[in-house]
């Protein structure tokens, strides 16, 4: 793995604990040579962990829509800075650049960008890690309504098991770095149909 994608909040959030989660993977991202991939943000959680990814001598690729360049406040100090033309090739390139992919707090955007991601790999498209950082227990309440899916029979449970969640940065690294795609299908073969 050379570099991880990391999804998260152009706010700061509610507790001090998410910026400081934010740096916790910063730091575990340079301690193992890992280059961050992100939204190109200077604001919230996007730009803590920028900054200390830069601050600790690590790198930092963004990638910002010409349309939110201005609103979000484009980092101007990363080590690389791509800007696109829209959402959705944003997402690609930041797919292509990266080996796995990790959520850290944050909201709609954040969500949306993981659950792709995690959609992309269900389907096979990609066989990278996903995984979500659950800092202060943020998605407590998501990964127990993702259990629900599967006990509803929406989602298989070794699909289920490829959203990795964990409280500590070095174990989610750990986890990505002996990481194995499922060989399960993701559609039930019907008898007699």
């Amino acid at each position: 793995m050379k570099n991880i994608c990391v999804y998260c909040g152009s706010n700061p959030g509610r507790q001090e604990a998410y910026t400081e989660g934010a740096r916790a993977l910063a730091a575990a991202l340079v301690e193992r040579d890992l280059g961050l991939v992100y939204g190109g943000a200077s604001v919230g959680i996007m730009g803590r962990i920028a900054d200390t990814v830069l601050q600790l001598g690590g790198r930092v690729v963004g990638v910002i829509p010409e349309a939110l360049k201005r609103k979000e406040i484009e980092h101007t100090g990363l080590t690389e800075l791509h800007v696109t033309t829209s959402m959705h090739e944003r997402k690609t390139l930041m797919a292509e650049l990266s080996d796995g992919f990790i959520a850290l707090p944050g909201g709609i955007g954040t969500l949306e960008e993981i659950f792709e991601v995690w959609t992309w790999a269900q389907l096979g498209f990609h066989a990278k890690p996903c995984g979500l950082l659950n800092v202060s227990g943020y998605y407590d309440a998501l990964t127990t309504f993702l259990d629900h899916t599967v006990a509803e029979e929406f989602v298989k449970s070794a699909h289920r098991a490829t959203l990795m969640v964990e409280a500590s940065p070095g174990t989610l690294l750990d986890r990505f770095a002996s990481y194995s795609p499922p060989s399960v299908h993701k559609w039930v073969e019907k008898s007699g149909t």
